[in-house]
C-alpha cells in the first residue's frame, strides 16, 4: 500500500499503534447485497491461534537470521536511477527466465535464468506510485496511483483536485526485454492502486480489474461514493485499443462505514485475486472481504461478504488455496509504515485471516477459522505487517510464502485452517537502530524452484528453500506468473 509521504510515516505509526490497542466487539459476515451484519465475536475467540513471540526483538542493522531450511543465495541491490530511499521497490511478475519488478519510479526487468546470479536486463524510468505490475505475453501493465500532470513517463506530481491530472493504467510492449516500449495509457477513476489481470475466455483479450480507493469531493475524477472497480479490456493484438469497458458497483448498499483512526471504511478495493480457471475472485476491500463469481469477465458478481470488526484494520490482499476451498486475507494495519510486529499489537492484528469456503455456486460462504502472524517480535524501528505472498505449489498441502516488510519472509502451512504454523523464515535486521525507515520485503513469491523477494530498499533477494514438506513444488513449472492471477497446479 504505502500511499503517504515521508513526513507522514511517523504520524501514521503513532496513530496506528494507538488504534491497535483498541478492540471492537464483533466479527461479522453477510451475504452479498445485505448491509446488515451478524456479530460473531465468539468465532474469533474460539478460532484464534495465538503464537508466542520470541522474547528478544532485535537483530543488528542488516544482520541476517533464518531457519535452517531457508537461505539467501543472491541479492542484487537497487541501481540508479532507482537507488534512492524514495524509489520504493514494489510488486513482481514472472515470465520464462525473467522477473519484472515495479518501483515507485518505474520498473526493472531481471534475468533470473541463473537464480544465484540475477542480472538487470533493463530499467524503465516512469514515475507514478506504486507501479503495481503484471505481464501477459509481450505486454506489461503498470498501475499509477499518484496524480500526475499527464500520462507520459516524463510527468510530474500534480494535485488530484486539478481536473487535467492523470492516474490509471500504462501499457508497455516488452517483446524486446532490453528496450520496453510504452504504447498506451488508460485513465481510471481514483487511479489504479493495484490491478489484477484476468484473461478473456477466448484469450484474445485480457481484462484488468483496477482497484482504487479514497474518493474526495474535491477530486473531479474520484468522487464519492466510490464502491466500484474499473475493468479495462486490452485486445492482445491491438493494445492501443485498451479502454474501460465496465465499472461494476460491488457495494450497492454501501460498504463498512469504518471507525475513524481505527478501522478503514470501504470506499473501493485495495486488491483482488482472481482464480480464472474456477471463475472465482476474492477482493480485499479496505473494510470488507468479498467473494466474486467472475464467469462473466465484464460483470463480476459479489456472492459473499465478510467483515472483521474485532481485529482487521485494512483488508489488503487475498490468496486462494489450490483447490479454491480456502482464502487467506491480509490486514495491513498501519499501512505498511508502522511497527506492528511487537508485543503491544499482539498476534491477531496486522495478521492473516484464514477462511474456509463452504457451499456451492452462489450459496458459497467464507467461514473464519484462524489468524496467522509471524511468531517473532520486531524492533520498533522496523515497519512490519502482513503483506504480499504466494502459494508454494506443494502437492496435497496448503503452504504459502509471504512478505512481512522488515519482518522478513515467512513460509507457513495452513493445511489445517484452524492451526496454521510457520515452517521456515528469513529475516534481515532493521535499516536503522535509531529511527523507523520504511523498508523490507514488499512481495515474496515462489517461482519455478526458488523464492524471489522484492525488498523496498535492498533490491532483489533470491532464497532457496530445502524442506521435505515442500519438495514436490520442484515438480511444478510455470511459463508465466502473475500471483494475483492465481494459476492452478496438479494436486491430489
Amino acid at each position: 500500500m504505502i500511499r503517504f509521504t515521508l513526513p507522514r510515516r511517523r504520524q501514521l505509526r503513532i496513530v496506528s499503534l494507538a488504534a491497535a490497542g483498541l478492540l471492537v466487539a464483533s466479527v461479522a459476515t453477510a451475504p452479498a447485497g445485505n448491509a446488515a451484519v451478524t456479530p460473531d465475536a465468539e468465532a474469533v475467540a474460539t478460532a484464534t491461534t495465538a503464537q508466542t513471540a520470541t522474547a528478544t526483538p532485535t537483530l543488528g542493522v542488516d544482520e541476517i537470521s533464518s531457519s535452517p531450511n531457508l537461505r539467501q543465495i543472491a541479492n542484487l541491490p537497487k541501481q540508479a536511477p532507482f537507488d534512492t530511499l524514495a524509489s520504493l521497490g514494489t510488486d513482481m511478475a514472472f515470465q520464462g527466465r525473467y522477473a519484472f519488478v515495479g518501483n515507485y519510479n518505474g520498473f526493472v526487468i531481471y534475468d533470473i535464468g541463473q537464480p544465484s546470479a540475477p542480472k538487470i536486463v533493463s530499467q524503465v524510468l516512469c514515475p507514478g506510485s506504486q507501479n503495481d505490475i503484471s505481464i501477459y505475453g509481450d505486454l506489461l501493465f503498470l498501475s499509477t496511483d499518484s496524480s500526475r500532470t499527464d500520462d507520459s513517463c516524463a510527468s510530474t506530481a500534480q494535485p488530484a483536485s486539478v481536473k487535467e491530472s492523470w492516474e490509471g493504467i500504462k501499457v508497455f510492449d516488452i517483446s524486446d526485454k532490453a528496450n520496453p516500449r510504452y504504447v498506451k495509457a488508460v485513465e481510471t477513476a481514483c487511479g489504479s492502486h493495484t490491478h489484477t489481470l484476468v484473461p478473456a475466455k477466448d484469450r484474445r483479450s485480457v481484462y484488468l480489474y483496477v482497484s482504487s480507493y479514497s474518493p474526495r469531493a474535491e477530486f473531479p475524477d474520484c468522487q464519492p461514493p466510490h464502491d466500484s472497480i474499473s475493468i479495462v479490456k486490452v485486445p492482445v493484438k491491438d493494445p492501443t485499443a485498451a479502454a474501460v469497458v465496465a465499472t461494476p458497483n460491488l457495494f450497492p448498499d454501501g460498504g463498512y462505514e469504518g471507525i475513524p483512526g481505527e478501522k478503514s471504511a470501504t470506499s473501493g478495493c485495495h486488491d483482488i485475486t482472481a482464480y480464472p480457471a474456477k471463475d472465482l475472485a476474492a477482493g480485499a476491500c479496505m473494510g470488507d472481504g468479498i467473494l466474486m463469481d467472475i464467469s462473466d469477465r465484464e460483470a463480476p458478481r459479489v456472492i459473499n461478504r465478510v467483515r472483521d470488526t474485532v481485529n482487521f484494520a485494512f483488508w489488503h490482499s487475498a490468496t486462494f488455496n489450490n483447490t479454491g476451498t480456502k482464502v487467506v486475507f491480509t490486514d495491513e494495519l498501519g499501512g505498511g509504515g508502522a511497527a506492528t510486529c511487537n508485543e503491544v499489537v499482539g498476534p491477531d492484528r496486522g495478521a492473516d485471516a484464514i477462511y474456509d469456503i463452504t457451499g456451492r455456486g452462489d450459496a458459497r460462504t467464507m467461514v473464519f477459522r484462524s489468524y496467522y502472524k509471524i511468531p517473532r517480535v520486531n524492533a520498533d524501528t522496523e515497519n512490519c505487517v502482513a503483506h504480499n505472498g504466494s502459494l508454494i505449489p506443494v502437492l496435497g498441502r496448503d503452504i504459502m510464502v509471504q512478505a512481512w516488510y522488515q519482518g522478513g519472509v515467512s513460509v507457513w502451512d495452513f493445511t489445517d485452517s484452524a492451526k496454521p504454523k510457520e515452517i521456515g523464515f528469513w529475516e534481515r535486521g532493521p535499516l536503522s537502530d535509531t529511527q523507523l525507515v520504511t523498508g523490507g520485503a514488499w512481495s515474496t513469491y515462489y517461482y519455478n524452484g526458488h523464492i524471489y523477494s522484492s525488498d523496498i530498499q535492498k533490491g532483489l533477494d533470491v532464497l532457496e528453500l530445502n524442506d521435505w514438506r515442500t519438495w514436490t513444488a520442484n515438480l511444478v513449472r510455470f511459463r508465466e506468473l502473475n500471483v494475483q492471477t492465481q494459476a492452478g497446479y496438479l494436486s491430489w
